[in-house]
């Protein structure tokens, strides 16, 4: 069966495949005329009006570049590599500030001990920090706001 079947395929088309080809051939460079009316009727657009910007400046956020550093409350312990995180002075475990400044992340106990924690990267900190609530000017109004 598969033999006749390969056998008719390779023989000439038939009369009615030969008159397919001829009417698709003479179909295929033509438009139909309800295509070309709606072309004529289209009008280029004109161009949109040139504005300032869509948001006023208080509701701007700063860019990166605009930013020295961004910080988070973050009052559980911190475990790495199976050891509790201490503040190297005082022995605070818990109640931080998680500081994220040029690629390197900082923790602040509440007694203001500072120590850098290499453990730590800027992903994670953008994975466990939440959108911002707000912007300051200087790194005492941003521990102010925090509580600190």
């Amino acid at each position: 069966m598969f033999e006749r079947i390969r056998r008719r395929c390779a023989a000439e088309p038939s009369e009615t495949q030969r008159r397919h080809f001829e009417m698709w051939a003479r179909l295929e460079g033509q438009v139909p005329p309800e295509i070309e009316q709606m072309r004529a009727e289209v009008k280029p657009a004109e161009p949109a009006a040139l504005v300032d910007d869509f948001l006023p400046a208080e509701l701007r956020v700063p860019s990166p570049d605009q930013v020295d550093g961004r910080m988070m409350p973050w009052p559980w312990p911190i475990v790495l590599d199976d050891e509790m995180v201490a503040c190297a002075e005082c022995g605070a475990y818990r109640d931080w500030l998680v500081l994220s400044t040029r690629d390197q992340v900082w923790l602040r106990c509440r007694t203001g001990h500072q120590q850098h924690e290499r453990r730590l990267d800027t992903a994670w900190y953008n994975r466990h920090a939440g959108p911002a609530d707000a912007t300051h000017a200087t790194f005492e109004d941003c521990l102010r706001h925090l509580g600190h």
